[in-house]
């Protein structure tokens, strides 16, 4: 049988009983789904949006007719549910999710599912919990994340990147050509730019129909490789941190995002003899809103200790237009929050999380410890790779095996940026601490990714109250 029947040619999907409806000139819409009638409004119905097959109900309704549609009654219930609430109600749980979406593709409303049920603002930092593990195949470790907005993440392990859906339970591997993949970049939900410090170009992966679209390099003096050091993303650009091959140049590009053309460069250093400071690539880039400019960051181990730099840059103009050097405890890690504007550092040194208010861009470059401010001890890195990530108005650091979120305290207007107070709260339930140092973090829709060192899976973080 099929899904639907009718006593007429297959058109909208249902069929007609010829009763007389006495809700018919009324709001009330009376429909028939498998047998089960249902009631709703004509309101609750136009939520689906005018190219669904709810939109074809208004038609039955004026001609005196209940509408049947042959599909279970209780998905529809549940669908149902979704477009009164905007929540898929509780009984959801004994389903299926992809019973459920397949469902909502067949009534045109997947698209309202997907923002409900990965919506941005269900995203509760303090409620954090280790809901579930996403498996990987192979022997390899996870080496990059890439999430996008709708809560879809693609996982780098090997030469392989395994994409898990919004609902994370379908997933598909593509393999490239790269031995590892150290830099990945979601585009959009099937497109990802990736890179990897041992093998040149940029790649820009379709990973639905798995081929290269486009492999983006640059021409550098010495006419060697140019491998990937770190990806950046603004609304209109793609910024890409290459080095030699030779390792004796770097640079960074931007391109159109839409036609990936060059559009400048930047940033770019030949080093001669024992210049330090322009043998650092960027090895992390992030573009900063309000201040549309692109920070640009990269340390160095030698002899003295590790240093490194972070500047910004105006891509317009091609200029750096403030520069934070790292002497003393340079950074393990850096992240930038507009929402917080700040940039936020964790000492290699120290461990200890530290701040600089970008409400006074370029005035000075002091940091501000939001820590215990432990002195240094026995020169031992406290902190050596540990990670941080900013998340709305959360940073969330790694700290070896566990997970530290700091927020901000308000406590009304202050004078400078020494009054301002962060507090420490650890994430997870008690048999969600420690574990092997985290590697990576990411975020997408109303879920926290993390991957572990030497582990072949990755972990999502929900809020413990899920509105399911």
């Amino acid at each position: 049988m099929p899904p639907f029947s009718q006593s007429g040619p297959i058109s909208n999907g249902f069929s007609h009983n010829h009763q007389n409806n006495k809700y018919s000139s009324s709001n009330i819409i009376t429909i028939d789904v498998g047998g089960q009638l249902f009631q709703t409004t004509k309101q609750t119905l136009t939520l689906a949006g005018s190219k669904t097959l709810f939109s074809k109900l208004f038609e039955s309704c004026d001609k005196n007719e209940i509408p049947f549609i042959d599909r279970d009654p209780e998905l529809f219930s549940i669908l149902l549910s979704l477009l009164r609430t905007g929540n898929l109600p509780s009984k959801a749980k004994s389903f299926d999710i992809q019973d459920i979406i397949f469902e909502a593709k067949f009534y045109g409303i997947d698209d309202i599912l997907v923002q409900t049920q990965s919506n941005p603002s269900q995203f509760e930092a303090f409620d954090l919990v280790k809901s579930m593990i996403l498996p990987l195949s192979g022997r390899d470790s996870p080496s990059a994340i890439a999430t996008t907005p709708n809560g879809s993440v693609h996982v780098s392990h090997g030469s392989k990147i395994t994409s898990f859906d919004w609902s994370l339970q379908r997933k598909s591997t593509t393999l490239t050509n790269f031995t590892a993949i150290d830099s990945l970049l979601a585009l959009s939900t099937n497109v990802v730019a990736a890179g990897a410090t041992d093998f040149s170009g940029l790649q820009i992966l379709d990973l639905d129909l798995g081929f290269v679209r486009q492999t983006l390099n640059w021409e550098n003096v010495t006419k060697s490789s140019s491998t990937v050091q770190a990806i950046g993303v603004s609304p209109e650009y793609l910024f890409t941190s290459f080095e030699s091959g030779r390792r004796n140049s770097n640079s960074i590009m931007v391109y159109d995002l839409n036609s990936f053309k060059v559009v400048s460069e930047i940033a770019h250093n030949e080093i001669f003899g024992a210049e330090l400071d322009s043998a650092i690539p960027s090895t992390k880039l992030n573009w900063v809103p309000s201040l549309n400019l692109l920070m640009a960051s990269g340390s160095h181990s030698g002899p003295s200790g590790v240093s490194g730099n972070i500047k910004f840059w105006d891509i317009r103009t091609g200029n750096a237009v403030w520069e934070i050097k790292e002497t003393i405890d340079c950074f393990s890690d850096i992240a930038v929050s507009d929402s917080l504007s700040a940039v936020f550092k964790i000492g290699i040194n120290t461990g200890e999380v530290s701040y600089i208010d970008l409400r006074n861009f370029g005035s000075y470059n002091s940091w501000n410890c939001i820590g215990d401010a432990r002195k240094i001890s026995n020169g031992k890195k406290e902190g050596l790779g540990c990670k941080i990530e900013t998340h709305g108005n959360q940073v969330f650091c790694g700290k070896q095996g566990e997970l530290e979120l700091w927020s901000e305290v308000l406590m009304g207007s202050y004078k400078n940026e020494k009054d301002r107070i962060f507090r420490k709260n650890t994430l997870g339930r008690a048999k969600d601490l420690g574990g092997n140092r985290i590697m990576n973090m990411g975020f997408g829709g109303n879920k926290m990714f993390v991957t572990r060192k030497d582990q072949q899976c990755v972990e999502v973080w929900q809020s413990s109250v899920r509105r399911f």
